[in-house]
């Protein structure tokens, strides 16, 4: 009787999983194939039986963490901005729990399965809600990259980034009145606070583009009038 030990048999979930945690772990940029061989104490060939390449472990490692959210029961007595915002505050909890997947889906190239349920849900929202499919259109590149739980903040480095080195010469805060105005007054309502809530911002955001979108349904708005 042979005393070795049996093979292990891996599958492609089996893999996704194992790179989600270690990118939970240790960031985006510790999974490769040939740490992650190792961590399942395997050869690197065996991982590529089920994944074909870097990129394909990536879109996987998105789709097993969108799918806890994508498939969302809403409750049908709410209203469809209450719905809308359901989904995009569980996609926001998501980024939460895996810092490291807003710069993972905002490297994707490729629509998979658990992009495009969640899309649907999202739409689903919308279209239920009696909106037209115009409207809808237009309110979901509104929403952007907010239904995948963030906003594309200008010159803010996402989780883990890191602003680059300028030899440009600073700007004399006397040139910026309006914004010192801003930053005083919310400081003046955030003692000690460092930075903005973002939280806080997503869901006023959030808030302000459904709030639009409802007002224009009940116009009977639909694309001619950008013209």
């Amino acid at each position: 009787m042979s005393n070795r030990a049996p093979r292990k048999t891996l599958t492609r979930a089996a893999v996704t999983a194992a790179a989600v945690d270690l990118a939970d772990r240790e960031g985006l940029d510790a999974v490769s194939m040939r740490r992650l061989a190792q961590e399942l104490d395997v050869v690197p060939m065996a991982i590529y039986k089920h994944l074909a390449d870097k990129e394909d472990l990536l879109d996987a490692m998105v789709d097993r963490v969108i799918e806890g959210w994508s498939g969302l029961s809403v409750d049908p007595e709410t209203t469809w901005p209450q719905r809308v915002a359901g989904l995009a505050l569980a996609a926001r909890a998501g980024l939460a729990a895996h810092p490291w997947l807003r710069r993972a889906i905002e490297t994707r190239a490729r629509r998979t399965p658990a992009v495009l349920r969640h899309m649907e849900a999202v739409t689903a929202c919308f279209l239920d809600g009696g909106l037209s499919a115009d409207l809808t259109h237009h309110a979901m590149h509104a929403l952007g990259n907010r239904i995948w739980g963030f906003s594309p903040e200008l010159f803010n480095p996402g989780p883990g980034g890191v602003p680059g080195r300028s030899t440009a010469p600073p700007v004399d805060p006397a040139e910026l009145p309006s914004i010192l105005t801003i930053a005083q007054d919310a400081s003046q309502r955030r003692p000690g606070a460092v930075g903005c809530d973002e939280d806080a911002e997503f869901g006023f955001a959030l808030d302000l583009i459904l709030h639009a979108v409802a007002r224009l349904h009940a116009a009977g708005w639909d694309s001619g009038q950008l013209a």
